[in-house]
């Protein structure tokens, strides 16, 4: 049996319990596949457990390697979830949903014009004004007739759920900043990959024209007739729960990426702060919650937002996507006064019902409501109007009467469907689980345009989703994909991209946090070559070296938390102990967020680096052997290199200087740490050969200094090949000079400004070093050398803070106006 016959054996079973059964996605009452899988049964039926197991392998390892993460509220980023089985519709199912949803988008933007113009609906009491002004979505600031936007709707998310009946009903509206049209075309992409054979067959609709559609219509949302408007996407930050989504769509677009702090107001407009200057923006796709969007005349304790945006939205100056309003619409209690709202505002009947709603604030919907309490979390879903079911699902059935008396209009009841259900692979077995379809609607030149496709989610866990594909297939082979045969113009003027100076501090912790991780592991590697030999004889000249080289580990990973000597436990905790600060799993930590904030800068390949390290850790964690170790690390190290390679193709812009000013200087302070460690005490001639041979291996300079000095290892040639060797790049001379270069292309740079000239102070100093000198022994060490490299790591920290004070501030951090914390 495969697994589609096994599934539609198991769910065309007589039912054990009373009532209908749910809608089937895949499978028909009498056990045949549904219209839209019959074109695709050669190849699914065929799909075994066996290949379901490889496939979702390979979705694990795609959404690692693209760094995919997703954050449920409350928690940490983790992974995203996409089952290898997608949702499958036809086109004569997919027609009527497609209309629903235009004529619902536009219901919303009608509702939304009126209610913060005219006000008709509240005025005839179409629907009641503590509806409305009840929910914190209502934004006032904005509620001016003289300037309405006409247009405050460009995108809208609707969920949907298809009833026991097979009607597809509404669950929610997404207006506020709708999310998931990001993680759609991800899920797409990896199925594609994964299911090759079953997605060339089934003729399905591409999802990209809906991309390049929504770049037109985000153009084409200036004001004014501009030839060039600059657009941004506003991002809350990468602590975001739908970070990825938010830089996948700026990526894609080719619009920046920015956060409140990289936007002020000056005279009523907007502008970007480019390094030494300002530039305008016209248009803004928002994914701040319009509460938190300006500090000044909304939430006095936001620091994700812009001070003044709301009088620049005012003033008819910038263009937000969607309108700071937009958050009153996902408000469920408007649901039961569509249906008159849509025959008052549009003259016509609404296409797509909602689940049945009713609003607690009318008597007779709080009836209803309450005579049902008993159902909750099995016929009923009791929720506030702008707040989850979930605050209320720990409370007994009379605390939850006594809170919706206290307040009956911040309440609704809705019913809780039978959703259809669809087969998602999970636990090694394939299962019916419930499913929703997240839905995108797009406002393209003067009409809502559906997203053909959408995002579905199988709830197979309440709190964790897997999310799945959704296949729309076509009528016929030749119909355009998303129905677009053109897109609107679009400005054919080069831009010139502007990196903002938290960008810019992004990428140079990027090439700082990539060099300290890279030296590191290099370091671990030479030490465990050692250890695998002389762990066991500590009082020989291997295990004196040994003991040297952990001095180094320890000096840049931190103390070992093993005091019995552990090597092997030492080891493993360098590499995968988050909280051993300065460990690789740290740096890899700092390393992932300084790239989080720049995503949308950067290329794709750039998440495979740690899609390599990733699963190195885990073979770690999975394997005991002292050799995995060194397997390990050197997997980790192969995933570092590999950025090398993303920079290697980048533009020559700020940001690329930027990284290579971070690695130069990182470089520089790990090989002055390591000499610090190694080189400045004398312990032997047979220890300090061993010692060296390994700093020049972890400095990947041995075969440089094998084919100089013929194997001939003394302290003198180490350190002028380490030091002061201006040809080769793992030197400080080379590093500082590097630095230079970098240095002098960021655009706050002078010629004169403080981190050019403390540079070039320690190129200077640099140069007039006298090896011979530094070498002089005194006692058991080398002062000389001691106090150059003390003087010169003290000095390289006071470059690196000096570089963040010109480059990478733009203004003092924002201070919440009123209390708390924004």
């Amino acid at each position: 049996m495969t697994v589609l016959r096994d599934y539609a054996a198991a769910v065309t079973q007589p039912a054990l319990v009373g009532g209908a059964p749910p809608y089937d996605e895949v499978v028909a009452p009498d056990g045949s596949l549904r219209p839209a899988w019959k074109g695709l049964a050669e190849i699914a039926v065929g799909l075994t457990d066996a290949d379901l197991r490889r496939v979702q392998a390979e979705i694990g390892r795609f959404l690692t390697d693209d760094g995919v993460t997703y954050a449920r509220p409350g928690r940490s980023q983790g992974r995203w979830r996409l089952d290898p089985v997608p949702l499958v519709l036809d086109a004569s199912s997919w027609s009527p949903i497609e209309v629903g949803l235009a004529q619902r988008a536009e219901l919303l933007n009608a509702v939304l014009v009126d209610l913060y113009g005219e006000q008709r609906l509240l005025r005839e009491r179409i629907v009641p004004a503590p509806v409305v002004f009840g929910h914190s979505g209502y934004t006032r600031v904005v509620a001016r007739p003289d300037a309405i936007d006409p247009r405050p709707l460009v995108l809208a998310a609707t969920d949907l759920g298809r009833d026991a009946d097979g009607q597809w009903r509404v669950l929610a509206d997404r207006a506020q900043a709708p999310s998931g049209i990001g993680y759609a075309m991800e899920n797409r992409r990896v199925i594609s990959r994964v299911l090759p054979e079953l997605y060339r067959e089934a003729g399905l609709h591409r999802m990209e024209p809906y991309f390049w559609a929504l770049r037109s219509a985000l153009i084409q949302s200036a004001q004014g007739d501009l030839a060039d408007p600059r657009v941004v996407v506003l991002s809350p930050g990468t602590h975001s729960e739908t970070a990825y989504d938010q830089a996948f769509i700026a990526s894609t677009l080719g619009f920046p990426l920015v956060e409140g702090s990289d936007l002020v107001v000056r005279d009523g407009w907007v502008y970007l702060r480019a390094p030494g200057r300002l530039e305008k923006v016209d248009v803004i796709l928002r994914r701040v919650d319009a509460a938190w969007s300006d500090p000044l005349e909304l939430r006095g304790d936001s620091q994700l937002g812009v001070a003044g945006l709301v009088e620049a939205v005012r003033r008819g100056r910038v263009r937000v996507v969607n309108g700071l309003g937009a958050g009153v619409l996902e408000n469920p209690g408007l649901m039961p006064y569509l249906p008159a709202a849509c025959e008052a505002l549009l003259g016509e009947p609404l296409r797509l019902a909602s689940a049945p709603t009713w609003w607690c604030g009318d008597p007779a919907g709080l009836d209803v409501v309450l005579d049902r309490l008993g159902e909750i979390g099995e016929g009923l879903i009791v929720r506030p109007i702008d707040g989850p079911a979930e605050v209320l699902l720990d409370l007994s059935v009379d605390e939850v009467r006594q809170r919706i008396l206290a307040a009956p209009y911040r309440f609704v009841g809705q019913d809780r469907l039978t959703l259809s259900q669809t087969p998602v692979w999970s636990r090694g077995q394939t299962r019916p689980t419930p499913v929703t379809l997240r839905t995108f609607t797009l406002r393209y030149g003067s009409a809502y345009r559906p997203l053909v496709g959408g995002l579905a989610n199988g709830w197979d866990d309440a709190r964790s989703p897997t999310s799945m594909d959704v296949w729309v297939l076509k009528s016929d082979p030749t119909d355009p994909d998303q129905g677009l045969s053109g897109v609107l113009p679009m400005t054919a003027a080069r831009s010139v991209p502007t990196t903002v100076p938290r960008v810019l501090e992004g990428m140079f912790w990027f090439g700082r946090y990539a060099e300290r991780v890279e030296d590191l592991l290099r370091l671990v590697l030479a030490a465990h070559a050692l250890a695998d030999d002389f762990r066991a004889r500590p009082r020989s000249t291997g295990g004196a070296s040994l003991a040297v080289l952990m001095d180094a580990v320890h000096r840049l990973a931190g103390p070992s938390p093993y005091v019995d000597g552990d090597l092997d436990a030492d080891f493993r905790s360098v590499l995968l102990d988050p909280r051993r600060i300065g460990g690789v799993d740290h740096g890899l930590d700092g390393l992932r967020d300084a790239l989080r904030g720049v995503r949308d800068q950067l290329s794709s390949d750039t998440w495979r680096a740690f899609g390599t390290t990733d699963r190195a850790a885990d073979a770690l964690e999975a394997n005991p052997h002292s050799h995995q170790v060194a397997e390990s690390a050197g997997r980790m190290l192969t995933g570092i290199l590999s950025l090398q390679g993303v920079t290697a193709s980048m533009i020559r812009d700020a940001g690329w200087h930027a990284i290579g000013l971070g690695r130069a200087l990182e470089r520089a302070l790990q090989v002055a740490h390591l000499l610090a460690a190694t080189t400045t005490e004398r312990r032997g001639i047979d220890v300090d050969r061993e010692v060296l041979n390994a700093v020049l291996a972890s400095a990947e300079s041995a075969v440089t200094h094998r084919r100089r000095y013929r194997g001939y290892v003394r302290p003198t040639g180490v350190l002028e090949l380490l030091l002061m060797d201006p040809a080769n790049p793992r030197s400080v001379t080379f590093a500082l000079a590097e630095a230079r270069t970098h240095l002098a292309a960021l655009p706050g740079s002078t010629g004169s400004s403080r981190p050019e000239r403390l540079l070039e102070d320690l190129v200077a100093e640099l140069g007039s070093v006298d090896v011979a000198e530094l070498v002089t022994i005194g006692g058991v060490e080398r002062p000389n050398l001691v106090r150059f490299l003390d003087h010169f790591l003290v000095a390289i920290g006071r470059l690196a803070d000096a570089v963040a004070e010109v480059h990478f501030a733009s203004g003092p951090a924002p201070r919440p106006f009123g209390g708390g914390a924004g």
